[in-house]
């Protein structure tokens, strides 16, 4: 029989005066959240007598390139907001992802940041070949050839070679290819050999090794190429702390690349990026994905050539929403500023998309071209930043009814969910701060949303950067070496008040374990009062 115990201090319930006298629920940045939400007018109210700005719960993403190598610009970036840095494999080779991540590294330890890095696999990318005058212009109604067996260089405005052989075995009389993410498309009128026969119904400009998506999905390519495998080790090799799986379209593919990094790449989170129309084509296969999986990814580029932009606004939603119901991060992507890679300012229609995953409770916002080769890398991050800021202040985005009619299977998924219904409920409390070895007790109290920051200490850094993916999750390192069970929550509280989110007054939730070194193991919740000895002297 497991015992769970939940210690509470006496003066529960007390009101306890803010600054100037006045009594408040709440300060330091964090207005009081329940599951009925104050009213827009009380959140502005307590926002707006607060000593700080709020602390921003949704996750930045960002890619590097060479726009991020610029003198002085990754570590503008890191301070303007950057969580996660992302090495697309796509592009660059094995140093330059190496020098990079060492670069993050490096500036993250010098700032105090737990920074993670994404390592993002290419995938089967099928693209067709070359033509000799490197593009041509196809006009609807237009008769084109895809022909597998020609040579790479002899494209005309007649037919084009392409990279993936098995194309004419998955294609039939019937189906749309739809080629530069959509821009031109072709349907197919009959396959002969290794030549198939479309017409243009959709003309425009095609230039070499453009993209080849099949509508409604069905092609056979295997999510992990041979460069992937190679990818992989280089990923392993290099430390990322994710690694992203391109097109996987079935929990198979995300259980063979975790074969694949075996024993040494055991700490490392794999992420799905959904793209592949099959991925999302029922709940069953979805959530088996999302079980394989540490993370996933809304890829909105490839997913929505495959199923049509029309069906990709509630096929977000519908992703983001099992992804937290399995306890999984999830990751928004795809054309999120998209302008800015020439633009200083967003447009209005990205500002409404960024905060829509933001509503939708997606864990983090990424940023692709926008920082690996755009003009103004450090102001997009500050402009999602401000945006993400600004749709959090939002009455949708305070509500949470995350499981709360479901049972736990786990101690420390009931603890960690309790101290979130606590926070939410009592008044005073500013912060929850979660000991942890491995990070899942604040990944799963972050599944709530909440006003109050969630605070994971660890001193495993590899658990220290997972938890900078997750929402509302602030991750800073701790020691507990050597430490009794009550010295552990005065040093708990002491970092908690140190780094900003608490001072001598508030509430903070605090759980742990007996055993801190124990893979899920934490069975004790604590609700403590700030005090003066919490206060580094």
């Amino acid at each position: 029989m497991h015992l769970i115990r939940i210690a509470m201090t006496p003066i529960i319930g007390v009101s306890i005066p803010g600054r100037g006298g006045r009594s408040r629920a709440v300060h330091q940045g964090f207005p009081e959240v329940i599951f009925e939400p104050p009213s827009r007018t009380t959140i502005e109210d307590s926002m707006s007598r607060l000593p700080h700005p709020p602390i921003r719960r949704t996750k930045i993403v960002a890619t590097l390139g060479p726009a991020s190598d610029r003198e002085g610009v990754l570590e503008k970036m890191i301070n303007a907001g950057v969580d996660v840095v992302r090495l697309n494999f796509s592009h660059g080779s094995a140093d330059d992802h190496r020098r990079r991540l060492s670069e993050v590294r490096e500036i993250a330890d010098r700032l105090g940041r737990s920074v993670a890095a994404l390592g993002d696999l290419q995938g089967p990318k099928i693209r067709i070949a070359r033509f000799s005058e490197s593009a041509v212009h196809l006009k609807e109604g237009d008769a084109f050839v895809i022909d597998v067996s020609l040579d790479k260089e002899a494209g005309d405005a007649t037919r084009v070679g392409c990279d993936y052989r098995e194309l004419a075995d998955d294609v039939t009389a019937g189906d749309r290819l739809l080629l530069d993410d959509g821009r031109v498309v072709l349907d197919v009128d009959r396959v002969a050999g290794a030549e198939i026969h479309t017409r243009v119904v959709v003309g425009g400009k095609l230039s070499n090794n453009k993209g080849i998506n099949k509508q409604g999905g069905g092609l056979s390519a295997p999510a992990l190429t041979d460069k992937d495998k190679q990818d992989l080790k280089t990923a392993m090799d290099i430390g990322v702390d994710y690694l992203a799986v391109s097109f996987p379209r079935t929990a198979e593919d995300m259980l063979e690349a975790r074969r694949l990094l075996g024993e040494a790449g055991k700490e490392i989170g794999l992420v799905a990026k959904l793209e592949r129309a099959e991925a999302v084509a029922n709940d069953e296969t979805l959530d088996g994905i999302i079980e394989a999986s540490e993370a996933v990814m809304v890829a909105r580029g490839d997913l929505g050539v495959e199923i049509g932009d029309e069906k990709l606004i509630g096929t977000q939603k519908r992703i983001i929403k099992h992804a937290r119901s399995h306890n999984r991060a999830v990751i928004t992507a795809t054309q999120m500023m998209e302008s800015m890679i020439e633009s200083p300012l967003p447009t209005r229609a990205e500002v409404f998309d960024v905060a829509n995953a933001v509503l939708d409770a997606t864990d983090a916002v990424m940023l692709s071209a926008e920082t690996a080769a755009g003009d103004f890398p450090v102001e997009t991050v500050e402009a999602m930043n401000r945006v993400c800021l600004g749709a959090e202040r939002e009455r949708i985005a305070q509500e949470s009814g995350h499981r709360i009619h479901e049972g736990f299977e786990r101690i420390d998924e009931t603890i960690a969910l309790s101290a979130m219904y606590a926070a939410n409920h009592l008044s005073g409390m500013a912060a929850i701060a979660c000991m942890t070895s491995t990070g899942y007790t604040p990944l799963i109290a972050s599944r709530i949303r909440s006003g109050l920051p969630i605070i994971g200490l660890a001193h495993n850094p590899v658990a220290q950067r997972r938890m900078a993916l997750y929402r509302g999750v602030i991750s800073l390192p701790f020691d507990t070496s050597g430490m009794s069970a009550e010295e552990l929550n005065d040093r708990a509280l002491e970092r908690v008040v140190a780094h900003g989110v608490a001072s001598v007054g508030d509430f903070v939730i605090l759980t742990r374990g007996d055993h801190m070194n124990a893979h899920g193991g934490t069975n004790t919740l604590k609700i403590i009062d700030v005090n003066e000895r919490h206060v580094s002297k």
